[in-house]
């Protein structure tokens, strides 16, 4: 252990002896966090010690309801879904839908982003570690909820039907940015945070629409 590390946590000791009367405020506390973080953890390949400290104010808000087990307010829910959306990019060629295989396999992979991979290598979505896609996958988590049949019970028939416009524009805007729909939703800003590119949510909107899709079957 470093010596500035061992200074960092004789000062957050210091403030546990200091007793109840003089408890450091949140900020202090903040601080004191991103400082033992910076002094304890090293950039390693893709995997950036900034990935860890940068947030937004989306993500600093709904940490801060977090923990003081209060949701946000409805004002402030809305102006941040607000601004989300407004950062959703939308497909540049106009086009929603790419080839749901490939969806597939995006959606099953759970590689990228750690310190081993190579950045110049696209991420896989790793979708199904929260979600029930189609009903061949036995493996899949649940803190979402199941997305089989995602399509159908939506009505959309024909992506291209003018009808289904809304529901299309939808998914590839909770692809790219949930935040945009429920501020403090526990889905990863796939697109947003550069998790996956435009091409990849591409197939995986495919995947939940395309009727040809195992997910609408």
């Amino acid at each position: 252990m470093n010596k500035r590390i061992k200074g960092l946590m004789a000062v957050a000791a210091g403030f546990v002896l200091a007793g109840c009367a003089s408890l450091p405020s949140s900020a202090e506390l903040d601080a004191l966090t991103d400082r033992i973080v910076k002094a304890s953890f090293r950039d390693e390949g893709m995997a950036k010690v900034d990935r860890v400290l940068a947030t937004d104010e989306t993500n600093r808000l709904c940490s801060q309801a977090d923990a003081s087990g209060k949701p946000l307010d409805e004002a402030t829910a809305k102006r941040i879904e607000e601004a989300n959306l407004k950062a959703v990019k939308w497909p540049s060629d106009g086009k929603f839908l790419g080839d749901w295989k490939q969806g597939e396999a995006i959606a099953q992979s759970g590689r990228g982003m750690t310190w081993t991979d190579d950045a110049k290598v696209a991420s896989g979505g790793n979708c199904y570690n929260c979600h029930q896609i189609s009903k061949e996958e036995i493996s899949f988590g649940t803190l979402g909820p199941s997305l089989y049949n995602y399509g159908k019970i939506r009505g959309v028939k024909d992506p291209s039907d003018p009808a289904s416009r809304a529901m299309v524009e939808y998914t590839w805007g909770k692809i790219w940015n949930a935040k945009a729909y429920n501020a403090c939703s526990n889905m990863p800003r796939a697109g947003h945070a550069g998790v996956l590119n435009e091409t990849q949510v591409r197939h995986i909107v495919a995947l939940l629409l395309d009727p040809a899709s195992p997910v609408n079957k």
